[in-house]
């Protein structure tokens, strides 16, 4: 007879009060991302009204299928392991996203549509709205594709590559143009700042325990709408944007009629797939992360979940993808368990599917929650470092370099009247030209680069010059440093008849230079590699201490 005692594993509470901080963090961050693409948006001459009935829904329903399901995850990996501690993995709006979509996809386009194409402002914002469904539903498949191959990508393309393309976005766009918009507000700006750079990353608590990004929004938002009650220059509420409850735009989208778009959004799929990628490496981070914190999750569901929520928010008319958060060994830290990401899904999927989120936006001032989005910028870009090996350090900042062509290039557009070309100097026209042909693309030529450099650094030479001879035929088809202000592909030469598919000829000679150069980069690695001992792998690499 076994007298010995029967123990019973613990019973796994989803719902502590830690969950409360990370609710709110989460809930927070992802409502910041939501009015950051309805401002941009709206910044670019699109209807806000029509992005939050349209494009609001099923980017919310993404937040709210992918939280859901990680949800489910933590409750079946706590039963499986029968831990009390397990801590559901974090899903929200990809901020790299945000940015790259607006930028590079649907601004362009909603430009191009009213421009080149002359349409109606109201028929262009939907002109826009079907590219962009199409760029998502782009995403989602190749996520999908992705999900089972997860440390296939892993292993060939090297993390300096990745995450440098990925602090390049991070430090640019994510920190660096919030921050613009604080600065307009600088008193309750600074002191949203203050509050959460001090909170989440000095981690010094505020009293009564509140959260850093709920304390910002409280204090801050309070000092914003008394600089507005005190009549200050600037200080105002958003523009009131029409509510529609239980909005029902959105629903179009099933109608699929966005299919007859995909020849148009073809020229920005370069733009919007390596976003794809970079969520995947994400993800692929994101599950060791949790790992390294006891939860055990595995990397094929992680990537499979945060596919599906894409594919299922695009197909619903969403225009961001959705991801898994770096940050779970930060709510994990704060004490939540899974009852967070249950909240965030019902908060933000409702916000959007019932339509409350246009009263969050016309009333939540932006400087009081985009330091949220300096602080995700900052932890990306430091993460980027820290996740990479030392010596592989110069290729992530030689993946910034692309970027900062972008915020060259785009900041003086933003703020000064478009010139004519025939009054700028010939000399100043070229660097546009240079500019632009940089900033085009510059998330995949951020990657390029930095895979090559990596390639140099472990004397892999061979590699390096495959990595460039596909730079250069990206270059020729203006996959990246594309001419074109519309950021577009083209074939590098074709007949008369097809015109509109081919290169100008006023901007071949250029390419053409490009790719040649990138050619005889290929050429020359090809022959450095021959030289006795300049592949030697017995060479010991720079120091990772």
């Amino acid at each position: 007879m076994n007298d010995s005692p029967v123990t019973t594993a613990p019973r796994y509470r989803w719902a502590r009060s830690g969950d409360i901080n990370a609710f709110f963090g989460l809930m927070l961050d992802n409502v910041a991302g939501l009015i950051l693409m309805v401002s941009l948006l709206a910044a670019f001459g699109m209807p806000a009204a029509f992005v939050v009935e349209t494009m609001v829904p099923g980017t919310a329903l993404g937040v709210l299928l992918g939280d859901l399901a990680f949800f489910y995850v933590a409750l079946r990996l706590a039963r499986r392991t029968g831990r009390d501690d397990v801590t559901a993995m974090p899903l929200g709006l990809d901020t790299p996203s945000t940015f790259g979509m607006v930028y590079f996809v649907l601004a362009p386009a909603f430009q191009d549509a009213t421009g080149r194409l002359q349409m109606p402002v109201a028929e262009a914002a939907v002109y826009t709205w079907h590219i962009g469904i199409v760029c998502v539903v782009a995403c989602g498949l190749f996520k999908l594709i992705c999900a089972p191959l997860s440390e296939r990508v892993r292993r060939w393309v090297p993390r300096a590559a990745l995450l440098g393309s990925l602090a390049a976005i991070a430090l640019v766009l994510i920190s660096f143009m919030p921050l613009m918009e604080i600065f307009r507000f600088p008193v309750p700006g600074l002191i949203a700042l203050a509050i959460v750079l001090t909170s989440l990353i000095g981690r010094i608590r505020l009293p009564l325990r509140l959260p850093g990004t709920v304390g910002a929004l409280v204090v801050a938002g309070t000092m914003y709408y008394v600089m507005v009650t005190l009549q200050m220059p600037g200080y105002a509420p958003h523009e009131a944007v029409e509510t529609t409850w239980m909005p029902s735009g959105w629903l179009d989208a099933w109608t699929f009629a966005w299919t007859a778009r995909i020849g148009d959004a073809l020229p920005y799929l370069p733009v919007a797939l390596p976003f794809a990628l970079v969520t995947v490496v994400g993800g692929i981070d994101c599950t060791e992360s949790a790992a390294a914190g006891g939860d055990q999750y595995d990397t094929r569901t992680v990537i499979g979940v945060e596919a599906v929520a894409t594919l299922l928010a695009g197909l619903s008319g969403g225009v961001i993808q959705t991801t898994p958060y770096i940050g779970h060994p930060a709510y994990k830290a704060m004490g939540g368990r899974a009852a967070y990401t249950l909240a965030t899904a019902l908060v933000i999927g409702s916000a959007g599917l019932v339509g409350y989120f246009g009263v969050l936006y016309r009333w939540i001032p932006a400087p009081a929650v985009y330091p949220i989005l300096v602080f995700i910028g900052l932890e990306i870009s430091s993460q980027s470092f820290l996740a990479t090996p030392r010596r592989h350090y110069p290729a992530v900042a030689l993946a910034c370099l692309p970027a900062l062509a972008f915020l060259a290039l785009h900041m003086p557009g933003r703020m000064m009247p478009a010139v004519a070309a025939d009054q700028v100097a010939a000399d100043v026209q070229r660097d546009l030209l240079t500019m632009r042909m940089l900033s085009n693309s510059f998330i995949l030529t951020s990657l390029l680069w930095a895979w090559a450099l990596v390639a140099v650094i472990d004397r892999r030479l061979l590699l390096a010059a495959a990595v460039f001879a596909v730079t250069g035929v990206f270059t020729l088809f203006g996959v990246i440093h594309s001419p074109a202000t519309t950021n577009s592909v083209a074939l590098p030469f074709g007949p008369q008849a097809w015109a509109g598919m081919v290169l100008p000829a006023e901007h071949r000679g250029l390419v053409y230079e490009y790719a040649a150069g990138y050619l005889a980069v290929t050429i020359l690695l090809l022959l450095w590699a021959k030289v006795p001992g300049a592949s030697r792998a017995t060479d010991p690499p720079l120091h990772d201490g």
